[in-house]
C-alpha cells in the first residue's frame, strides 16, 4: 500500500521495524508472532502469499469476526462438501484456522454435536446474527487445539519420526514442521525430526514434496503411505 502510494520510505521503515522486532524476541515468541508479522506486511501491500488458495467471501469473514469479538451466536447456512446439501447450524464462533484450507472454529450447538468443530469458510453460504450471547468454553485454548494437528485435520495425535538425507538436512533444519518437534543430527549428516500430531494424510501431502530425500521411520501406517512412492524431484521444497 505504501509503495503503491509512492511512500517508499515508510514502506522500508515498516519492513525494518518488523525485522528488528523479530530480532529482539526469544525464538519461541518469534515463532508465535511470525504469522502476525506476515499478515501485517500483506495488509500493507508489502508482501504477497503466492500459490493456490480457496476463494472466501470477505463480508462473511467480517461478520464472523464481529461475532467472535462480541461473543454472539450466529446461524450458518453451511454446505456439506460431500453431499453438497446446505443446512442451517447454530454456532458459537471462537477463531479462524488457516492452512491449505481456511476454517472457522466454533462450538456447534446441537443435541448430536455440542462440541468444538471446524467449518470450511468456502462452504459457509450465509451468516445471520441471532442476537443471543454465548459463553466461551473456558477449557478451550486455540494454541492447544491447533497443536493437535500437523495441518488442519483434527484427529488423535501420534508420534512420528522423519529422516532427511544428508544433502537435504540443512534445508529441513530450517523448517518448523510442528511446535513440538525435536531434531537430531546423525554422524552421516542426516537429520531426524520427531513430533506428536495428526493426521497421516496431511503429513503425506507435505512429505511427497521432499521426494526421495525423506524417509518416514514411524508410524508404520504413514511409512506405508509415503516411502514406496518417493520421487527424485529436481529441487527441494
Amino acid at each position: 500500500m505504501f509503495e503503491r502510494d509512492n511512500r517508499e520510505d515508510e514502506a522500508a521503515e515498516l519492513v525494518t521495524l518488523a525485522a528488528k522486532l523479530k530480532a529482539l524476541m526469544k525464538p519461541d515468541v518469534a515463532r508465535r508472532v511470525e504469522p502476525d508479522l506476515e499478515a501485517l506486511l500483506e495488509a500493507e501491500g508489502l508482501a504477497m502469499r503466492p500459490g493456490p488458495r480457496p476463494m472466501i467471501d470477505t463480508d462473511l469473514v467480517q461478520e464472523l469476526r464481529q461475532a467472535m469479538i462480541t461473543c454472539s451466536k450466529v446461524k450458518l447456512r453451511y454446505r456439506n462438501r460431500r453431499t453438497r446439501q446446505a443446512n442451517e447450524r447454530i454456532v458459537h464462533p471462537y477463531a479462524f484456522l488457516h492452512g491449505h484450507r481456511n476454517y472457522l472454529i466454533a462450538w456447534h450447538e446441537h443435541p448430536k454435536a455440542n462440541k468444538v468443530a471446524l467449518f470450511a469458510l468456502p462452504h459457509i453460504e450465509a451468516v445471520d446474527a441471532t442476537g443471543e450471547p454465548f459463553v466461551r468454553d473456558p477449557g478451550f485454548q486455540l494454541q492447544d487445539f491447533a497443536a493437535r494437528s500437523f495441518g488442519l485435520f483434527q484427529d488423535e495425535p501420534f508420534q512420528t519420526a522423519w529422516k532427511f538425507a544428508p544433502d537435504a538436512a540443512d534445508d529441513a533444519a530450517e523448517f518448523l514442521f510442528h511446535p513440538s518437534q525435536a531434531q537430531e543430527r546423525l554422524p552421516d549428516g542426516s537429520l531426524i525430526v520427531r513430533f506428536v500430531a495428526a493426521s497421516e494424510l496431511e503429513m503425506a501431502w507435505h512429505l511427497y514434496a521432499w521426494g526421495d530425500k525423506v524417509e518416514v521411520l514411524e508410524p508404520q501406517k504413514l511409512a506405508e503411505m509415503v516411502n514406496p512412492g518417493r520421487v527424485a524431484w529436481p529441487a527441494l521444497p
